[in-house]
Protein backbone atom coordinates (compact mmCIF):
# COMPACT_ATOMS: atom_id res chain seq x y z
CA UNK A 1 0.00 0.00 0.00
CA UNK A 2 2.85 2.15 0.11
CA UNK A 3 3.81 1.58 -3.35
CA UNK A 4 0.36 2.42 -3.92
CA UNK A 5 0.64 6.15 -2.23
CA UNK A 6 4.08 6.65 -4.13
CA UNK A 7 2.15 5.75 -7.28
CA UNK A 8 -0.68 8.87 -6.45
CA UNK A 9 2.29 11.33 -5.49
CA UNK A 10 4.05 10.64 -8.59
CA UNK A 11 1.00 11.49 -10.53
CA UNK A 12 -0.40 14.14 -9.11
CA UNK A 13 3.85 15.61 -9.94
CA UNK A 14 3.30 15.00 -12.69
CA UNK A 15 0.64 17.59 -13.47
CA UNK A 16 1.08 19.79 -11.26
CA UNK A 17 5.35 19.87 -10.91
CA UNK A 18 7.04 19.85 -7.38
CA UNK A 19 6.61 23.00 -5.48
CA UNK A 20 8.87 24.73 -2.99
CA UNK A 21 8.34 23.71 0.47
CA UNK A 22 5.78 25.32 2.78
CA UNK A 23 7.12 27.52 5.09
CA UNK A 24 6.96 26.99 8.90
CA UNK A 25 3.53 28.20 10.59
CA UNK A 26 3.43 31.06 12.82
CA UNK A 27 4.11 31.14 16.23
CA UNK A 28 1.22 31.07 19.46
CA UNK A 29 -0.19 34.31 19.94
CA UNK A 30 -2.81 35.35 22.60
CA UNK A 31 -5.35 32.12 22.21
CA UNK A 32 -3.23 30.15 19.66
CA UNK A 33 -1.29 27.73 20.78
CA UNK A 34 0.88 24.23 18.95
CA UNK A 35 -0.61 20.72 19.30
CA UNK A 36 1.89 18.04 17.00
CA UNK A 37 0.32 14.79 16.27
CA UNK A 38 1.62 11.64 14.16
CA UNK A 39 -1.05 9.27 13.26
CA UNK A 40 -0.05 7.14 10.28
CA UNK A 41 -0.30 8.97 6.76
CA UNK A 42 -0.46 13.19 7.32
CA UNK A 43 -2.74 13.41 4.37
CA UNK A 44 -5.57 11.11 6.36
CA UNK A 45 -4.69 13.00 10.09
CA UNK A 46 -4.41 16.97 8.61
CA UNK A 47 -7.79 15.97 7.05
CA UNK A 48 -9.09 14.93 10.29
CA UNK A 49 -7.93 18.22 12.60
CA UNK A 50 -8.84 20.47 9.79
CA UNK A 51 -12.50 19.34 10.37
CA UNK A 52 -12.60 20.43 14.43
CA UNK A 53 -13.52 23.56 15.26
CA UNK A 54 -11.11 26.13 16.58
CA UNK A 55 -8.55 25.03 14.63
CA UNK A 56 -6.50 27.81 12.80
CA UNK A 57 -3.85 26.19 10.49
CA UNK A 58 -2.52 22.93 9.72
CA UNK A 59 0.83 21.72 8.72
CA UNK A 60 1.68 18.08 7.53
CA UNK A 61 5.25 17.53 8.10
CA UNK A 62 7.91 15.59 9.71
CA UNK A 63 9.25 15.08 13.32
CA UNK A 64 11.43 12.68 15.75
CA UNK A 65 13.89 12.29 13.28
CA UNK A 66 18.17 13.10 13.53
CA UNK A 67 17.87 14.03 9.34
CA UNK A 68 17.83 17.69 9.23
CA UNK A 69 15.54 19.08 6.79
CA UNK A 70 14.44 15.49 5.57
CA UNK A 71 12.33 15.14 1.91
CA UNK A 72 9.62 12.98 1.80
CA UNK A 73 11.57 10.16 -0.45
CA UNK A 74 13.99 10.22 2.30
CA UNK A 75 11.30 10.06 5.09
CA UNK A 76 9.25 7.30 3.58
CA UNK A 77 12.06 5.08 3.15
CA UNK A 78 12.33 4.74 7.08
CA UNK A 79 15.93 5.96 7.56
CA UNK A 80 15.55 9.20 8.92
CA UNK A 81 13.74 8.26 12.68
CA UNK A 82 10.95 10.89 11.37
CA UNK A 83 7.73 10.26 11.45
CA UNK A 84 4.72 11.86 9.20
CA UNK A 85 3.11 13.95 12.01
CA UNK A 86 0.74 17.02 11.95
CA UNK A 87 1.23 21.00 13.44
CA UNK A 88 -1.78 22.30 14.64
CA UNK A 89 -2.21 25.92 15.73
CA UNK A 90 -5.61 25.99 17.75
CA UNK A 91 -7.43 28.74 19.35
CA UNK A 92 -7.90 27.69 22.81
CA UNK A 93 -10.47 29.72 23.50
CA UNK A 94 -12.65 27.36 21.07
CA UNK A 95 -10.79 24.26 21.73
CA UNK A 96 -8.80 22.54 24.27
CA UNK A 97 -5.81 20.58 24.05
CA UNK A 98 -7.47 18.19 25.55
CA UNK A 99 -10.45 17.72 23.21
CA UNK A 100 -7.78 17.32 20.90
CA UNK A 101 -6.02 14.49 22.24
CA UNK A 102 -9.99 12.82 22.21
CA UNK A 103 -10.01 13.92 18.57
CA UNK A 104 -6.51 12.24 18.06
CA UNK A 105 -6.90 9.00 19.56
CA UNK A 106 -10.87 8.36 18.08
CA UNK A 107 -8.84 9.34 14.64
CA UNK A 108 -5.56 6.31 14.88
CA UNK A 109 -5.09 2.26 15.87
CA UNK A 110 -2.96 3.26 18.90
CA UNK A 111 -2.67 -0.94 19.19
CA UNK A 112 -0.02 -1.13 16.86
CA UNK A 113 3.95 -0.58 16.86
CA UNK A 114 5.14 1.28 13.64
CA UNK A 115 2.57 1.40 11.72
CA UNK A 116 -0.95 2.70 11.01
CA UNK A 117 -3.61 0.71 9.12
CA UNK A 118 -2.02 -0.51 5.59
CA UNK A 119 1.38 1.79 6.33
CA UNK A 120 4.04 0.01 7.73
CA UNK A 121 7.32 1.46 9.29
CA UNK A 122 8.38 3.99 11.75
CA UNK A 123 7.65 6.45 9.58
CA UNK A 124 3.68 5.76 10.19
CA UNK A 125 4.00 5.41 13.76
CA UNK A 126 1.73 7.07 16.34
CA UNK A 127 2.81 9.57 18.57
CA UNK A 128 2.06 12.87 20.49
CA UNK A 129 4.66 15.51 20.36
CA UNK A 130 3.97 18.01 23.50
CA UNK A 131 5.88 21.39 23.96
CA UNK A 132 5.61 21.73 27.89
CA UNK A 133 4.89 20.18 31.41
CA UNK A 134 1.20 21.05 30.62
CA UNK A 135 0.81 19.09 27.32
CA UNK A 136 2.41 16.07 28.88
CA UNK A 137 0.95 16.00 32.09
CA UNK A 138 -2.64 16.53 29.78
CA UNK A 139 -1.24 13.97 27.23
CA UNK A 140 -0.33 10.47 29.85
CA UNK A 141 -3.49 11.80 32.17
CA UNK A 142 -5.50 11.18 28.85
CA UNK A 143 -3.52 8.24 27.69
CA UNK A 144 -4.23 6.61 31.21
CA UNK A 145 -8.02 7.02 31.10
CA UNK A 146 -7.96 5.51 27.56
CA UNK A 147 -6.00 2.43 28.98
CA UNK A 148 -8.57 1.85 31.39
CA UNK A 149 -11.65 2.75 29.01
CA UNK A 150 -11.02 1.57 25.94
CA UNK A 151 -13.81 -0.53 23.90
CA UNK A 152 -11.10 -2.63 22.80
CA UNK A 153 -9.04 -5.37 24.53
CA UNK A 154 -5.30 -4.49 22.90
CA UNK A 155 -3.25 -2.42 24.69
CA UNK A 156 -2.65 1.10 23.87
CA UNK A 157 1.17 1.73 22.65
CA UNK A 158 1.78 5.34 20.99
CA UNK A 159 4.32 7.27 22.38
CA UNK A 160 4.44 10.58 24.10
CA UNK A 161 7.56 12.40 23.41
CA UNK A 162 9.14 16.09 24.01
CA UNK A 163 8.67 17.58 20.60
CA UNK A 164 11.56 18.45 18.29
CA UNK A 165 12.25 20.60 15.31
CA UNK A 166 9.23 20.21 13.26
CA UNK A 167 9.84 19.92 9.11
CA UNK A 168 7.19 21.01 6.93
CA UNK A 169 6.45 18.86 4.27
CA UNK A 170 6.54 19.03 0.58
CA UNK A 171 3.95 21.36 -0.55
CA UNK A 172 1.82 19.13 -2.72
CA UNK A 173 1.56 17.28 0.66
CA UNK A 174 0.10 20.11 2.04
CA UNK A 175 -4.37 20.34 2.40
CA UNK A 176 -4.12 17.28 0.27
CA UNK A 177 -7.31 16.53 0.87
CA UNK A 178 -9.11 19.57 -0.60
CA UNK A 179 -6.61 19.82 -3.83
CA UNK A 180 -6.85 16.23 -4.95
CA UNK A 181 -10.18 14.94 -3.23
CA UNK A 182 -10.65 11.91 -5.22
CA UNK A 183 -7.23 10.73 -4.85
CA UNK A 184 -7.45 11.56 -1.22
CA UNK A 185 -10.57 9.70 -0.86
CA UNK A 186 -9.18 6.33 -3.10
CA UNK A 187 -6.01 6.46 -0.69
CA UNK A 188 -7.93 6.23 2.32
CA UNK A 189 -10.46 3.77 1.48
CA UNK A 190 -8.31 1.60 -0.16
CA UNK A 191 -5.84 1.64 2.73
CA UNK A 192 -8.95 0.43 5.01
CA UNK A 193 -8.26 3.47 7.44
CA UNK A 194 -12.42 4.14 8.61
CA UNK A 195 -13.22 0.49 8.05
CA UNK A 196 -10.71 -0.22 11.21
CA UNK A 197 -11.61 2.75 13.06
CA UNK A 198 -15.07 1.44 13.33
CA UNK A 199 -14.01 -1.92 14.26
CA UNK A 200 -12.07 0.27 17.17
CA UNK A 201 -14.39 3.01 18.51
CA UNK A 202 -17.32 2.38 16.93
CA UNK A 203 -19.20 4.03 14.43
CA UNK A 204 -18.55 7.98 14.61
CA UNK A 205 -19.96 11.24 13.31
Amino acid sequence: MHHYKLLLIILFLSITGLAKAAPEASGDSGNHQTAIFAGGCFWCTESDFDKVEGIVETTSGYIGGHQKNPTYKQVSAGRTGHTEAVKIIFDASQVSYTELLDVFWHSIDPTTTDQQFCDHGSQYRSEIFYHDAQQKKLAERSKMALENNKPFSSSIVTMITQATEFYPAEDYHQNFHNKNPIRYKLYRYNCGRDKRLTQLWGETD
